[in-house]
């Protein structure tokens, strides 16, 4: 089994402003002269973590990680205004732009998975590959499945689930999302702080097959605010893609080398969407692996650094 490679720091980090509003943060990791290729987080909202930079080898590749807007160290910190995926995809291609790389690996993870995606469907020309994991689709069945009263993950989780709903009055159960919405976008900081804790404490607790269904986090409140209100904000718009977008557009990208990485027992981001994904891009390679939906679960690293390493051999 692969594992991660060694910790490192940025060699090089940058600030770029997008437009009047949004500033980003960006780091360059590894080898300056290496591979390039550009890290899409999670969330949406979460930001990148030093974790990140280990899945390519630094002798080897020319890592970026971006902070995507309102994320991380990227300010205004929690912003949701002009905070769509057209932003976010343009962003990208501006980031390669002002560092000068022609073209590189696109690699992303959840909601990672659906950026890389709408980019490389977005700017083919600046793709060499993708490498995708957790697949998210951006669909209504996939935010209903882990998000509301008729979806499956609460029959996986219950202990959890029950939390995150309870927090919600019966009366407003039938839309969980909406309901949430309302909470994180309340003018009280308590009641939007109260929200963030209850909506991450569903999702962050299930990302990993075994865990304790009674741990609490320990991240500070206001982070977790601006996490849960970015991600409630794209979920409730469906990730401002169209039905299926991201499968017809498939066609823009089925000449690059690609990766699909998934757990088979991902609940966050089940395993249909990954399939789906095959399906309609049977050129790409699918690897399920035995674990659920953490990057850093043994056998989705495992498979993840294969991964990249082999599109390193193919250059």
């Amino acid at each position: 089994m692969r594992k991660l490679f060694p910790p490192i720091t940025p060699y090089r980090e940058h600030r770029l402003a997008v437009d009047a509003l949004h500033t980003l943060h960006i780091e360059e990791c590894g080898n300056p002269e290496g591979i390039p290729a550009v890290f899409l987080h999670g969330g949406p909202g979460a930001g990148v973590s030093p974790t990140h930079r280990r899945f390519f080898d630094p002798a080897r590749y020319r890592i970026v990680l971006i902070d995507q807007r309102g994320c991380g160290r990227s300010t205004p910190f929690g912003e949701l205004h002009d905070n769509t995926t057209v932003h976010l995809v343009e962003d990208i291609e501006r980031v390669r732009a002002h560092l000068g790389i022609e073209r590189w690996l696109v690699f992303g993870g959840s909601w990672g998975s659906t950026l890389a995606l709408a980019y490389a469907q977005a700017h083919p020309e600046s793709a060499t590959g993708v490498i995708v994991r957790g697949v998210y689709l951006g669909r209504g069945e996939e935010n209903a499945w882990f998000a509301e009263a008729d979806g499956g993950a609460r029959w996986i989780f219950p202990e959890r689930w029950a939390r995150y709903e309870a927090h919600i009055p019966e009366d407003e159960r039938g839309d969980l999302i909406a309901a949430y919405w309302k909470r994180l976008d309340s003018a009280d900081p308590a009641t939007r702080i109260a929200a963030g804790l209850a909506w991450l404490g569903w999702e962050d607790h299930a990302a990993t097959l075994v865990h304790d269904v009674d741990a609490v986090s320990d991240a500070d409140p206001l982070d977790t605010l601006a996490k849960a209100r970015i991600e409630a904000h794209y979920f409730r718009h469906n990730a401002f893609l169209e039905h299926g977008q991201l499968l017809r557009g498939v066609d823009r990208i089925r000449h690059l080398p690609a990766v699909i990485v998934q757990g088979r027992y991902d609940i966050i981001c089940p395993a249909r969407s990954a399939w789906d994904l095959s399906c309609a891009w049977p050129e790409a390679r699918l690897e399920m692996v035995l674990s659920g939906h953490s990057a850093t679960e043994p056998a989705t690293t495992d498979a993840l650094v294969r991964a990249t390493d082999a599109f390193a051999d193919g250059l």
